[in-house]
């Protein structure tokens, strides 16, 4: 008899990723059919329209095919021959080999220095180890090392922010911990609450769960906030009294949109508070920011405040997979390290970086407004990230799912019901993407005004 289903195990058959659940599954049957769809549920940038950088596919191109480099270097700019070549001399077999487990050296080398850069600020020397830095398959493959590392039972429990990104509650699922949810408080635009966090964590105790970590996604996702200086330090503070570890998801870092407000990591704040007992996991990605190489799958994570046996378990797990792929690995570099003032690479790459993140901060006013100005739909300010999280009036008896579905059926707009992110008991939400062009906004924000003055 092949395979049944009721041979799999309940991990599997009890996780779900809303982010590519039933209504999008059926989004891409109306499509199929012949239907235009919109599709606002997930953060893939170049799917909606957003073009490569230059510099970073152009570079790509010459260390996927290094013959170029003999053939016609001429027809790059000197800048991206040279950086090519130290990528190949560096990586010695090019991107066909396998590089050691935590990615290659040189590229962990210049993301300490992309680290320091970004978080001396405040007069504060900023260092980390590139011994404990590894490249990864995307953020996503950081984050399932971490959790895996930390749940050793079904009682062990990781702090995940309500709403949350998906990817937590089906990862904690599949390894068989528990998810204990902390409220963001949306009435102050999606802020974090110590009261809630505390909360959290006592009706976890009470449970008997073991809560291992605190997971923080700074610019928030599906939220749009961005976390102050003085959150950070608070979860800092609440993580030692605690015993917990952090894991910071910074993927959207580069996504900041409101005048005044800035990214900061929690390693910098860590470092101003000369903190070394939290054990830090942190998280960075190429499929965000203006960068938008979700398909390269790169990025990495960085460990700090963790002892070198700890550290050689993260390896041995790592070594599993052999290593990240060698081509976003590439792309991680050329993330970390862009062409420098005076290069001939330069100018056209400061340019693209400035329209994408302009164009982004644009549609997110935009979005943000347009929501506002619906009936029944209320959204808080979208200050990073790539998402607006509104919330919405539905009719008694009526669920999110429902709501998103017939949106889909009606308008060709797909978007994700709240439910998959977690919302407080008796609110409905749902998760729609900034990426599609400033037009589409238009059109995806007057096709859920028509939608919802029917619905309602």
């Amino acid at each position: 008899m092949p395979l049944q289903i009721s041979d799999l195990s309940d991990a599997v058959l009890n996780t779900h990723y809303a982010v590519r659940g039933p209504i999008v599954a059926r989004a891409q049957e109306l499509e199929n059919l012949g239907r235009k769809i919109i599709y606002c549920n997930i953060g893939n940038p170049q799917a909606l329209g957003q073009k490569p950088l230059t510099y970073a596919r152009d570079v790509l191109a010459l260390c996927e095919q290094p013959a170029l480099l003999e053939s016609a270097p001429q027809a790059f700019p000197e800048d991206m021959v040279e950086t090519a070549r130290t990528i190949l001399d560096q990586s010695k077999y090019g991107l066909g080999a396998y590089s050691e487990s935590k990615g290659l050296r040189f590229i962990r080398k210049a993301i300490t220095d992309f680290i320091a850069a970004r978080d001396s600020t405040d007069g504060i020397a900023q260092s980390s180890n590139l011994e404990h830095i590894y490249l990864t398959d995307g953020a996503s493959k950081g984050v399932q090392t971490a959790l895996r590392l930390l749940l050793a039972s079904q009682k062990d429990g990781i702090l995940i922010p309500i709403p949350q990104y998906p990817l937590y509650s089906a990862t904690i699922r599949l390894y068989g911990g528990q998810q204990v949810g902390y409220y963001l408080d949306e009435d102050c635009g999606w802020g974090l609450s110590e009261q809630m966090l505390e909360e959290a964590l006592h009706r976890a105790m009470k449970e008997g769960i073991r809560v291992r970590a605190i997971v923080v996604i700074n610019p928030g996702n599906p939220t749009g906030a961005v976390l102050t200086e003085e959150n950070i330090e608070m979860v800092i503070r609440f993580a030692k009294r605690h015993n917990l570890t952090i894991l910071a998801d910074e993927v959207y870092q580069e996504n900041i949109y409101e005048p005044g407000t800035r990214f900061l990591s929690f390693a910098h704040v860590m470092t101003k508070l000369s903190e070394h007992e939290v054990s830090l996991f942190s998280f960075h990605s190429t499929s965000k920011g203006f960068f938008g190489e979700c398909g390269q799958r790169g990025g990495y994570m960085e460990v700090r405040n963790v002892p070198e046996e700890v550290v050689a378990q993260i390896t041995k797990l790592q070594s599993v997979a052999l290593c990240a792929n060698l081509p976003g690995q590439v792309m991680t570099y050329l993330m970390v390290n862009p062409p420098r003032p005076g290069a001939p690479s330069y100018k056209r790459y400061v340019e693209e970086r400035s329209s994408i993140l302009s164009e982004l901060a644009k549609r997110a006013k935009i979005l943000e407004e347009g929501l506002n100005r619906i009936p029944g739909i209320r959204c808080q300010p979208i200050r990073g990230a790539m998402y607006a999280y509104p919330s919405i009036s539905l009719p008694t008896g009526t669920s999110d799912e429902a709501y998103c579905l017939a949106l889909l059926e009606e308008t060709g707009v797909c978007v994700v019901p709240g439910t998959g992110f977690g919302q407080k008991p008796g609110t409905a939400h749902f998760r729609t993407t900034i990426l599609p062009p400033t037009r589409q906004i238009e059109e995806v924000i007057d096709a859920i005004d028509a939608f919802q003055r029917q619905w309602g």
